[in-house]
């Protein structure tokens, strides 16, 4: 095994729709399928928030807005792509007025990997996020757990 010696800032967007679910990305990364939260990679000099805009605007070609801090990674996870890196991920909620230009669909995995499509989005309840393993990555399984939780109390205000 290899040291760890370097960190991945990874930032991630919580897109609640009108009607309560939250938005979710399957894709294929290095010939795996993933489910997880849509987001991405800090680049050096960019700001979190700047981040998210970006990855957002890459993904999906919706505008967004930046909302509140929900969680940063309290925990040491190594990257399950590089031995060599631990992962930070930082989570936010996220807004956008543009919502009818977001294409999704109500079937997992609907790709068209022939013609390069190698991630989709779906909206899903909450409630779905219980399952066990629902997503592929620890940290997001960590904060779907969270959202759970955060949906039940007084403070959730969507």
């Amino acid at each position: 095994m290899l040291q760890i010696n370097k960190f991945n800032v990874r930032v991630y967007g919580i897109l609640f729709n009108a009607n309560g679910k939250i938005l979710v990305e399957d894709t294929i990364i290095r010939g795996h399928n993933y489910t997880k939260l849509p987001g991405g990679g800090l680049e050096f000099g960019e700001s979190t928030h700047d981040c998210l805009i970006r990855e957002f605007k890459e993904e999906t070609d919706i505008d967004i807005e930046v909302s509140d801090h929900f969680y940063t990674t309290d925990i040491f996870q190594p990257s399950a792509f590089d031995d060599c890196s631990q992962v930070i991920s930082i989570y936010y909620f996220i807004e956008s007025q543009n919502l009818h230009k977001l294409e999704s669909s109500g079937k997992k995995f609907d790709l068209d990997t022939m013609n390069g499509i190698i991630s989709s989005f779906r909206w899903v309840h909450p409630e779905n996020l219980l399952r066990e393993n629902y997503f592929t990555l620890p940290l997001d399984r960590i904060v779907g757990s969270m959202l759970i939780d955060y949906k039940k109390s007084d403070i959730y205000a969507k």
